[in-house]
């Protein structure tokens, strides 16, 4: 199968706010048709290089095309064709949800306005609230119509800035159907998120800290070039064990996930014979596992010396 043609393609973008270095060193392609999730602790750059890649910012340094557009001289053209969700609700609360994709399509320009934000209410299933103010909307309905408004001047990129922040677990699965849906036609989407079950939902993902992207690729790409050996262990007092072993030779990382621990390193030997004494006790049951891609956000972090935040 042939490879699919570059949707971004930009190379040692840099960037500095207020005296200080945002984004250094900054490379990625994403194919077209493809969700490529940020993610980082707070203050690590996510929002910068976001807007950077659809000319909100302008890079410093570096080079690169999106959409075939170069990021530095053709950046109107870019906004033209993208779709910007950022952190905060952005359209007018003391507007129906109409009144703000009818502002919103004459704003872009929309060709047959009212048809396409009929088309819109449809596709997002907004025909039944039509005629509500946004401001009494819940989270979830409120990020719909965020979505909708992005998606009025058919983008056919779409950057999503922490999109499902306090929206409750339906809406959120809710919202990734539609953004699959939309991959799926080929729009390419970008993402920042704090959340590993959407970042293990994304084809590509990145993680960034202190204005470097540390590891990126796809999930299983990222999990196997992390190195990591990972062995769950259940069982009473797991916060005393973990404390126990913290100090031991091989011991990287311990974590807790819900009523076990996963206990991870990057030498599987040596962190074999540290947990050896304590796979011998039967009140603990201990198992060979798969790291998760937290457990490879938490190691990747914890050697590039970040703490979160």
């Amino acid at each position: 199968m042939p490879a699919k043609p570059l949707a971004i393609s930009v190379q040692g973008l840099a960037k500095s706010l207020g005296g200080r270095k945002v984004i250094e060193d900054f490379s990625i392609d994403v194919p077209t048709g493809q969700i490529f999730g940020f993610l980082g602790p707070n203050g690590s750059g996510k929002t910068t290089t976001i807007r950077m890649l659809c000319g909100l910012l302008t890079a410093d340094a570096g080079t690169g095309r999106c959409l075939g557009y170069d990021i530095i001289g053709q950046s109107a053209a870019i906004k033209r064709e993208v779709g910007y969700m950022p952190q905060r609700f952005g359209l007018y609360e003391d507007l129906s949800i109409r009144e703000n994709l009818n502002f919103v399509a004459r704003i872009y320009g929309v060709p047959e306005p009212a048809r396409r934000v009929d088309a819109t209410l449809e596709r997002l299933g907004l025909v039944e609230r039509a005629r509500q103010l946004a401001g009494q909307l819940s989270g979830g309905w409120k990020q719909r119509l965020a979505l909708a408004a992005c998606l009025l001047h058919a983008p056919r990129l779409l950057l999503l800035d922490e999109p499902t922040a306090g929206v409750d677990p339906k809406a959120r699965r809710e919202f990734w159907d539609q953004i699959h849906e939309l991959a799926a036609q080929g729009m390419t989407v970008l993402v920042s998120t704090h959340y590993m079950d959407e970042a293990e939902r994304c084809h590509q993902v990145g993680y960034l800290a202190g204005g470097r992207l540390l590891i990126h690729g796809g999930v299983d790409e990222v999990i196997d070039q992390s190195g990591l050996t990972t062995f769950e262990v259940s069982g009473p007092a797991l916060e005393a064990l973990a404390a126990d072993l913290r100090d031991r030779p091989g011991v990287e990382m311990t974590a807790a996930f819900g009523a076990s621990l996963h206990v991870s390193g990057t030498d599987p030997a040596l962190l074999e014979r540290s947990i050896e004494p304590f796979r011998a006790d039967p009140q603990f049951r201990w198992a060979r596992t798969r790291p998760s891609l937290e457990d490879v956000f938490i190691h990747t972090l914890a050697r590039a010396g970040v703490t979160m935040s």
